[in-house]
C-alpha cells in the first residue's frame, strides 16, 4: 500500500500561480501572425475574454475554453473538483451553459499510485455533473508533474454573451468569491493552514459560479470575467481596457479569505502574485497610503475565483441581495466611470 501522497508537494508552483505571466504570454500572442477575419467568430483573442464564442446559426454559438493546472490542494479528490470549477467557470462568465467536457491529463503513472488519479477523475466527475454538462473522453499522457482539467464547450445565444467588453460608466462592480487564493495555497505547501482552514478553502475554489451566472441571467449586465491567475486587478483591467472605460475599485470592500493579511506579512506571497503586481502597477493608481502587502492581495493569483460583474447602477443593489440570498459570498467593490480610461483607481 502507497502513503498517502502530498500532491502539492510534487509541483513547484499550483494551480492557477502555475499560468504563464500576463506580460511574458502577452509578448508571444502579439507576434503571432494575424487570423483572417470570421463573421462568425463573435469573440476571440482580440479582448483577452474568458472563452472563445463561435456563432452557429441566428439562435446558437458555441462557448469553448480550456484550463489546466499543477495541484492546489493534497488531497486528489478535491483536486479533481477544484479543477473542473475552474474551468467550467468561463463558460459562465460568458452567460452560456456547460454542455460538454473533456478532459486533460498529465501524470507520472509509474511512480504514483493509479487510485491517486482516479480520485482527481472521480472528483471532476461529479463536478461536472453538479454542472450539468457531460463527458465525453479526454487525453492523457504520462508527465514527472501532475497537471488536470478540461476542456469545456458551452451553448449560449448569440445576443446574450456577457463579454469583458462591455462595462457602461455608472456600473457597479460585483465580486463574487473571496480573494487571497493563492496566498492561502502557498501557506498550504508551508503547513500553515489547519484543517479547518483548508477545508473552508477548498469549498470555496470547488463551488461552481453556476448559481451566481444564473441569478445574474436577467439582469442588465454590460460585462463579466471570472477572477483567475492574474489577479483581481489583472482580470478587471482587462474589464477596462476592453470596454475603454476606467474602474473605480473600494479596496475595504474588496472580501477576503480569513488570515490573507496575515499570511502575506509572514511572507506567504507567491511569486505569480507578485509578477501580477509588476505587470499592472503601472496603469492602477493606489492610495500613496497602502502598504505593499495590500497591493499585493488585490493582485493575488486566484485559482477557481468569482465571477466580476459589471452591472446597471440602479440593478445592482436588488442583485447583490439575490445573490446573497442564494447564499453567494458576493460583494460590491467598485464602479466604473469615463475617467482615467483603461486605468483602475483604488480608493
Amino acid at each position: 500500500m502507497q502513503d498517502t501522497v502530498k500532491l502539492t508537494s510534487l509541483s513547484s508552483k499550483g494551480g492557477c500561480g502555475c499560468k504563464i505571466g500576463p506580460g511574458d504570454l502577452q509578448q508571444v500572442i502579439q507576434s503571432l501572425p494575424k487570423s483572417e477575419p470570421n463573421p462568425n467568430l463573435l469573440v476571440g483573442l482580440d479582448t483577452s475574454d474568458d472563452a472563445g464564442v463561435y456563432r452557429l446559426n441566428d439562435e446558437m454559438a458555441l462557448v469553448q475554453t480550456v484550463d489546466f493546472f499543477t495541484p492546489i490542494v493534497d488531497d486528489p479528490y478535491d483536486f479533481g473538483r477544484i479543477a473542473a470549477a475552474n474551468a467550467i467557470s468561463d463558460i459562465y462568465a460568458m452567460g452560456g451553459k456547460p454542455l460538454t467536457v473533456l478532459n486533460i491529463v498529465a501524470f507520472p503513472i509509474t511512480t504514483l499510485d493509479k487510485q491517486v488519479l482516479a480520485d482527481i477523475l472521480r472528483g471532476a466527475g461529479d463536478k461536472v455533473r453538479e454542472a450539468g454538462a457531460t463527458l465525453v473522453g479526454g487525453h492523457s499522457i504520462d508527465d514527472k508533474e501532475p497537471k488536470f482539467g478540461l476542456a469545456v464547450t458551452g451553448l449560449i445565444h448569440p445576443d446574450r454573451i456577457r463579454t469583458n467588453a462591455g462595462a457602461k460608466p455608472g456600473d457597479k462592480l460585483i465580486l463574487t468569491k473571496p480573494i487571497g487564493v493563492g496566498i492561502l495555497t502557498t501557506s498550504i505547501k508551508k503547513d500553515q493552514l489547519s484543517s479547518d482552514e483548508i477545508a473552508r478553502l477548498t469549498e470555496v475554489m470547488a463551488t461552481l459560479n453556476k448559481k451566481a451566472a444564473e441569478i445574474m441571467e436577467p439582469y442588465d449586465v454590460n460585462a463579466c470575467t471570472d477572477v483567475t491567475g492574474f489577479g483581481l486587478i489583472g482580470h478587471a483591467l482587462e474589464m477596462a481596457r476592453g470596454s475603454n472605460v476606467g474602474l473605480i475599485l473600494n479596496h475595504r470592500d474588496v472580501p477576503l479569505l480569513p488570515r490573507v493579511k496575515e499570511l502575506a506579512e509572514n511572507g506567504f506571497v507567491p511569486g505569480g502574485t507578485k509578477n501580477n503586481f509588476l505587470h499592472v502597477q503601472d496603469h492602477v493608481r493606489f492610495p500613496e497610503d497602502m502598504d505593499q502587502v495590500s497591493r499585493w492581495i488585490l493582485c493575488d493569483a486566484v485559482t477557481s475565483g468569482g465571477l466580476l460583474i459589471s452591472v446597471n447602477s440602479e440593478q445592482a443593489e436588488k442583485l447583490l441581495q439575490e445573490m446573497k440570498e442564494a447564499g453567494v459570498e458576493a460583494s460590491l467593490i467598485g464602479e466604473i466611470t469615463t475617467d482615467h480610461p483603461s486605468r483602475i483607481v483604488v480608493a
